[in-house]
């Protein structure tokens, strides 16, 4: 039961002291947190201002640290809570990933090489444009110097770099906007290889845990290389090695201090910073790479005032070089041969460098010094050897501006340079070239054909017909073996276009390439044998391992040697008195020319028993050259190019022989002292 007469005793701050039983509650004046304003004055004589108390400033140290406790104290809180966010993020983000086990680095994009005869750089093809470098054969700049610019703590951090990313994060709040990325070069490789360039929070965390999976799998020497081989340079370039082809003609391994540091200064924008696009903003940003490699000490300073004073680059705008037109015809017969291209391969082709150079330096000389006076825009010129092989291939005046390969796709009249095929189906019906026929005007059905010039020249040989390209005998020639033995021959020889068999095949009225043309040309020069026609003669894996070769194997025969030697002796007077004489060099060649309708196409398709060379002059849009023939600048390019491939190779003779019987036709040797040269 409850006292109901006991009193409450309640605690007194105010009046009187009295005694206090140990029972009562009471608080002193030091106790109260707000101070008394009946408080005692300070004694008389006492500075109100006097120094306060060891007490006081007891009290005031530990408020003081109160404070700091109590912030220390919130701030745990929101890291703890932050990080158990963060963590809820990672773990929500990365459940959405395959399980790590299954994770794998995706294989590099093949790289095609393609090589000359003499082992010489064509091209290289395929997503990365260049063979993979081991970061011990590349140029030790490469390395540091993308090390300097992108990413300097690579070799001490764990995948990320936190101080890098606090750096970036302090930096980017400073500017008010996103100037800088705090994403390590692995982060980077791991962005490269799996993920997609979005810019969200998913993609962000899914980055960072591929990125401790490659630390955890991968060297950082592995990782670097992997990197440096697979990013984007700008201008089609993936990987050091096709960047430094693509920017300075010359492998990985032989890179300079100044161009590594153009290459790192890339990475940041690489189509923009593309010395391709703007030789300047590059430069530029080299001297950036610099600085910074100077201040990792990775360069002396007498390294460093070199690199700065080197030239700027200057890239062409697209690949250039007509060997590109090879490359591109090896590209696309290379998946019938090998199928799919799983892994880095080299292949060894047939071209010769130097025989291509030299057809593009003719070419393009004479478009440069003719092409405005004559109308012409466009050559092409194939070069091939009595194996088969292509030794030289160009597909038009400048491979940067028009990739379009004239040589092997573009379909053109061939004109008189068809002729061969029409005497070759009569020779075989027992024609001889001393068999007679009447150059004079001839009416067939509708159709008049018409000597150049309107020039006839009588009783005539089909040597000298042939020589000198008269329509009207070559017509009557068709008329009597019929088309379809002209059709016969041409395709036998070589030609696969689809041909019309009508009389005026006889004048080159049916479309063929120049390569199938230059190819069809082939049997005369090596006796008699339809070679296949190759631009690759083998293909291998990196390692050695041999994918496809070409051995040749045995061409057949699809010439008689006796027609053969008939041939060649009537042809050999195309260049020694007839249509090509300004072919002619110091070695047996033979030929024919050809002139389409309006001067829309010039040919000259020639040979030696070393080489079958074919050009062609004309324009994209099928517009009339200005009386272009195919005696003048097609012969000019076929005598340029074939002096410089015949040097230093002995003499041989053309195969096959034939004599020709005594001319006793009435009015012969008249008529060829008549005979005008030069024409078509």
């Amino acid at each position: 039961m409850v006292n109901r007469n006991k009193t409450r005793i309640e605690p007194t701050f105010d009046g009187p002291a009295r005694a206090r039983s140990s029972s009562e509650l009471s608080v002193s004046e030091d106790d109260r947190v707000m101070p008394s304003s009946r408080r005692k004055a300070p004694a008389k004589g006492k500075s109100a201002k006097s120094k306060p108390s060891r007490r006081s400033r007891g009290k005031q140290r530990r408020g003081l640290l109160g404070g700091f406790t109590r912030l220390f104290y919130w701030c745990f809180v929101l890291a703890l809570w932050g990080g158990i966010a963060a963590a809820g993020i990672v773990a929500w983000y990365g459940a959405k990933m395959p399980s790590a086990t299954t994770w794998a680095i995706p294989d590099r994009s093949p790289n095609i090489k393609i090589v000359s005869v003499d082992g010489k750089l064509v091209a290289n093809r395929g997503m990365t444009g260049g063979e993979a470098v081991g970061l011990h054969e590349m140029s030790p700049y490469i390395p540091q110097a993308v090390m300097a610019i992108e990413d300097r703590r690579f070799y001490s951090h764990f995948g990320i770099d936190p101080i890098g990313l606090a750096r970036a994060m302090a930096t980017n709040l400073m500017d008010g906007r996103f100037t800088q990325g705090g994403s390590t070069l692995t982060q980077q490789l791991a962005k490269n290889l799996f993920l997609k360039p979005d810019r969200t929070i998913e993609r962000k965390v899914q980055e960072v845990l591929l990125a401790l999976w490659l630390e955890h799998k991968h060297t950082k020497d592995q990782i670097l290389e992997m990197y440096l081989n697979r990013v984007y340079f700008g201008s089609g370039s993936y990987g050091v090695e096709a960047a430094s082809r693509r920017y300075f003609g010359k492998s990985a391994r032989d890179v300079t201090l100044a161009e590594a540091a153009l290459l790192a200064g890339l990475l940041k924008a690489p189509s923009r910073l593309s010395p391709a696009r703007d030789p300047k903003a590059a430069e530029d940003r080299a001297q950036l790479v610099l600085a910074a490699m100077r201040d990792e000490d990775m360069i002396g300073e007498k390294e460093l005032t070199v690199a700065m004073s080197a030239p700027a680059t200057r890239a062409t705008a697209y690949w250039t070089g007509s060997e590109h037109y090879v490359a591109d015809r090896i590209m696309e017969e290379l998946p019938g041969l090998i199928g799919d291209v799983r892994a880095d391969i080299i292949v060894d082709s047939t071209v010769d460098l130097t025989l291509q150079d030299l057809a593009e330096k003719s070419i393009r000389r004479l478009i440069s010094e003719n092409g405005e006076k004559l109308n012409v825009s466009q050559g092409a010129l194939v070069s091939i050897d009595n194996s088969g092989a292509v030794r030289a291939m160009v597909g038009g005046y400048d491979y940067a501006n028009s990739q379009f390969d004239r040589a092997s796709e573009a379909r053109r009249q061939p004109g008189s340079a068809f002729k061969p095929f029409v005497f070759l189906a009569a020779l075989e019906q027992g024609r001889t070239p001393d068999s007679v026929r009447t150059d004079a005007p001839i009416r067939i059905g509708k159709w008049t054909p018409e000597n150049y010039n309107g020039k006839y020249f009588g009783k005539v040989t089909l040597a000298t017909a042939l020589a000198k390209s008269l329509n009207s005998v070559a017509a009557q020639l068709a008329m009597e073996v019929g088309p379809e033995a002209v059709v016969e021959a041409a395709h036998r020889m070589g030609i696969e276009s689809e041909l019309q068999a009508n009389t005026s095949i006889a004048l080159g009225t049916s479309e063929v390439t120049p390569l199938e043309l230059t190819a069809a040309y082939v049997p005369f020069a090596n006796g008699g044998y339809r070679p296949e026609v190759h631009f690759i003669r083998r293909v291998t894996t990196t390692s050695g391992e041999v994918l496809y070769e070409n051995t040749g194997g045995s061409a057949p025969r699809v010439i008689r040697p006796e027609i053969v030697g008939m041939m060649n002796s009537m042809m050999t007077g195309t260049v020694e008195t007839g249509t090509a004489t300004k072919a002619g060099f110091a070695w047996p060649a033979a030929g024919k020319t050809g002139t389409s309708q309006k001067s829309r196409d010039a040919w000259f398709v020639g040979y030696t028993a070393n080489l079958t060379t074919g050009v062609w002059f004309g324009n994209d849009d099928d517009a009339p050259m200005k009386k272009v023939t195919g005696g003048a600048l097609p012969a000019q390019a076929w005598h340029e190019f074939m002096v410089a491939a015949h040097e230093g190779v002995p003499v041989a003779r053309l195969p096959g022989s034939w004599t020709p019987t005594p001319k006793t036709t009435p009015g012969f040797e008249e008529a060829v002292s008549k005979a005008i040269t030069g024409t078509d």
